[in-house]
């Protein structure tokens, strides 16, 4: 061997590989999944799939998976959920001081000086044998009333979508922490050799009314390991980006390639520690070549039954679509991921009201409720966690010109979430809110205390799911929240 060519090998260090082999072996699109701090060694050599940490679960499991319906803009529980015949009574009349009292509202409302009460834009009526009370936008949603658990008690601290959004998936109006899905891949681990643990889909309203976008750390892993950041899958034909061989790269030239660079960082282990990051990306190059054949196989409908697609309404081919994300998140969810984080947005009706609500509802109830009708068919409803909801409601009053208000804003005083599965108690109405949908009256949940609730149908006890950071043990419920057992079934 020549001078130079030993000059040559000596310079390869394992660092100098990694950064002049990623375009080819894909590593690039996985960057998002490498955030945070690291593998162990063990995690970085061997781990076919993620266990969980010890100890954990703390208790049996009502739910071994959760789908997190997010339905970004904030639904309005008035018009929606929540019945209000003396909105209807006063419509147009201003709601009394006395009940509106020193609640914060957004700088969009903060100033008015009439707040005129504004009805539900279409009727309510009775669902189901437990004959819960749902607006007629959401009959699809209604028939399935008796698995529902509606939480019409809701409240948050939130008045803007993105510090109200982070706080829901992350326990903190600031970014920074970990979401909810990674707190629980962190804790429970992967049962899916194939596939991420935390996958994030994201889907709009067809008229791009609100313009609201999805920042990345609504599914990070914060100060958690970089391997329980969510993973973004995109619509189309390429779901995760340089996912597929680069042009003459073969599956089983890259499989070589893999276990080249698996015997540099063995050989490299033996004296001296592995850099976290780089033990991170190395683990995602090997989901990623997992994933060039389970990615497909996940997003080929063929043998989908039509009974099964029309569950799901006209969009479920349409790449992107609610409709089809809701049905990759069953797919998703049969293959054992452990947290499949969908968000649509859409819902932010300040002057659109009576055309767009109208529309969002239609493009998402369905589609919402096939998905649940979908997993009791298949027998993993059971133990599948599923929850609709935004970050906060809409207010009572109009929004707009007095004479005529045309829409609603931000509401977080009060407002209503659901809940389907995984433990929860169907047919089930938690919570009251006054005349006005204005004030809780009874059993107020908090986005800490709906947090709690989750993690324990998940067999976690939320006190005890802890990561130490900064000097410091944090948890997704911060030093708040406690577990509504009236949310779960007995």
């Amino acid at each position: 061997m020549s001078d130079t060519h030993r000059d040559m090998l000596a310079s390869l260090t394992r660092r100098h590989f990694l950064r002049s082999s990623l375009h080819g072996i894909g590593g690039v699109a996985l960057a998002s999944m490498v955030a945070g701090d690291a593998f162990s060694r063990e995690d970085a050599m061997t781990q076919p799939s993620l266990a969980p940490l010890q100890g954990l679960p703390h208790f049996a499991p009502r739910a071994k998976r959760v789908i997190c319906l997010w339905q970004g803009g904030g639904p309005s529980h008035v018009d929606l959920f929540d019945p209000k015949p003396e909105l209807a009574r006063f419509a147009g009349v201003e709601i009394p001081e006395s009940i509106r009292g020193s609640t914060r509202l957004s700088t969009m409302s903060s100033n008015y000086t009439k707040f005129p009460a504004l009805p539900a834009i279409r009727p309510f009526r009775r669902y189901g044998q437990s004959g819960i009370e749902m607006s007629e936008l959401i009959p699809h949603m209604g028939a399935i009333a008796d698995d529902l658990c509606i939480v019409r008690s809701m409240n948050t601290e939130a008045v803007n979508h993105s510090p109200g959004v982070t706080f829901f998936m992350t326990g903190s109006q600031q970014p920074g922490r970990p979401a909810m899905g990674a707190w629980l891949a962190y804790g429970l681990g992967n049962e899916s050799h194939e596939l991420p643990s935390f996958v994030v889909m994201t889907s709009s309203d067809r008229e791009k009314s609100c313009g609201q976008l999805f920042y990345e750390h609504y599914w990070s892993n914060g100060f958690l390991p970089g391997r329980h950041q969510g993973v973004r899958f995109r619509s189309g034909s390429d779901p995760v980006p340089y996912l597929n061989n680069p042009s003459g790269v073969t599956r089983a030239s890259r499989r070589t390639m893999l276990d080249d660079l698996a015997q540099l960082n063995r050989a490299h282990c033996a004296d001296q520690s592995l850099h976290p990051v780089v033990d991170t990306r190395i683990a995602q190059y090997e989901m990623a070549f997992r994933m060039q054949a389970s990615v497909p196989d996940l997003l080929d409908f063929a043998n989908e039954p039509k009974s099964v697609l029309d569950l799901y309404g006209p969009d479920v081919l349409t790449p992107g679509s609610y409709a089809n994300n809701c049905l990759i998140a069953r797919r998703l969810s049969e293959r054992g991921v452990r947290f499949v984080q969908l968000m649509h947005s859409g819902w932010d009706q300040h002057s659109n009201l009576f055309h767009h609500l109208e529309t969002q509802c239609r493009d998402t109830d369905q589609a919402s409720a096939g998905l649940v009708r979908d997993l009791k068919q298949r027998g993993l409803l059971d133990d599948t966690l599923v929850v609709w909801g935004g970050e906060f409601g809409r207010t009572p009053f109009g929004q707009g010109p007095t004479e005529a208000p045309n829409g609603r804003d931000h509401f977080g005083r009060a407002y209503t979430m659901w809940l389907a599965g995984g433990g929860a108690k169907g047919g089930h109405v938690h919570g009251s809110t006054d005349d006005f949908g204005w004030n809780i009256t009874k059993d107020p949940v908090h986005v800490h205390d709906l947090q709690a609730t989750m993690l324990h149908m998940c067999g976690i006890d939320h006190e005890r799911l802890t990561s130490r950071y900064q000097g410091r043990d944090f948890r997704l419920t911060d030093v708040h929240g406690a577990v509504v057992n009236d949310l779960i079934r007995r």
